[in-house]
């Protein structure tokens, strides 16, 4: 289902998340250039008049909020601002929990922002691991095994995925190898992970978006994904780029997070013009079967699901061939 709301909930939408983010003196810069990009791109309303903007307590937006989807869709967004604060204290968790609580919406960020705020940054990024490691069998290729292991390398993956570099070039399974090829790592197989399975999706995803794997384009992948069809597994990708490259406090197999990215040049423009895009899309190509389609010209695979072309397109985070 694509990520939208009624043109009449957005006012209150939006002076939600103010009230939400207005604690400790005020939203940061961050919180508001990124409620800003997120604003001009997915409710076309800018950013101008914020200061003027009525905040709505977590009561008042629930009594203005009534569908349980735009509730759901709203503490969404919030989670985003959550994570760009920083440091992230317990006064903004507090918040977000008390807008959650009013709104009836339960998700997994609750516990584990609680846990970065009451117990430590370790215990958060094990909580965090374990949260990761039950959603891994449901963002992995589904073509693909269950989980692959993480003390064996697959040959046979390997030599799969290699092969698809022999396909036409503009072909999907030819551009997913020069995708491997510009960002200088082996294809999944080549070395023992348990993340090989769901590299194989997450990077057909990529290449499909025509997205990058900069740390803004993986935040902005992401939200692409959330906003495309803002099922459970989209929501979990979402939550979990979030606390990997902005809240910084995840660790997924051997990889240590990041911090901090929507405060870089132009990360938050790029994560409201990504939302956008998904949500203009027709369908979810994140998890289906990605070799069935390998063989096919990737633009057509981008007009079977309504993919737009990014606004900028040489921006640095894309990568964006043909005319559509």
């Amino acid at each position: 289902m694509s990520f939208s709301f009624a043109e009449t909930s957005i006012p209150s939408v939006i002076a939600g998340l103010l009230g939400a983010i207005d604690v400790d003196g005020g939203p940061t810069d961050d919180q508001l250039r990124v409620l800003g990009a997120i604003s001009a791109h997915l409710f076309h309303v800018p950013a101008d008049g914020f200061d003027a903007t009525a905040r709505l307590s977590a009561d008042e937006l629930s009594e203005a909020l009534t569908d349980e989807v735009e509730r759901r869709r709203f503490h969404e967004i919030l989670v985003t601002l959550e994570c760009c604060r920083h440091p992230l204290g317990d006064n903004q968790v507090k918040a977000v929990e008390e807008y959650a609580s009013a709104l009836g919406v339960e998700s997994p960020d609750l516990q584990l922002f609680r846990s970065f705020i009451d117990n430590s940054r370790q215990q958060a990024a094990e909580d965090f691991d374990r949260f990761f490691s039950d959603v891994l069998p449901l963002r992995s290729e589904p073509s693909l095994p269950g989980v692959a292991p993480a003390d064996e390398r697959d040959e046979d993956l390997a030599g799969r995925l290699r092969a698809l570099g022999d396909l036409e070039p503009g072909t999907l399974g030819h551009e997913f190898v020069e995708f491997y090829r510009r960002a200088g790592i082996p294809l999944p197989g080549s070395t023992a992970s348990s993340l090989n399975h769901f590299y194989v999706a997450h990077d057909m995803t990529h290449v499909i978006a025509g997205i990058e794997p900069t740390g803004p384009g993986e935040i902005a992948l992401s939200a692409f994904q959330m906003t495309m069809n803002d099922n459970a597994v989209n929501r979990a990708a979402l939550l979990s780029s979030l606390i990997f490259h902005e809240a910084g406090f995840g660790n997924v197999a051997t990889r240590a997070g990041e911090a901090s990215i929507l405060e870089r040049d132009g990360a938050a423009e790029l994560l409201g013009e990504e939302m956008e895009r998904g949500a203009a899309c027709t369908g979810d190509f994140s998890l289906v079967d990605h070799f069935a389609l390998a063989p096919l010209p990737l633009e057509e695979v981008r007009r079977r699901f309504g993919v737009p072309a990014p606004k900028r397109p040489d921006d640095g985070h894309h990568f964006w061939t043909g005319t559509d």
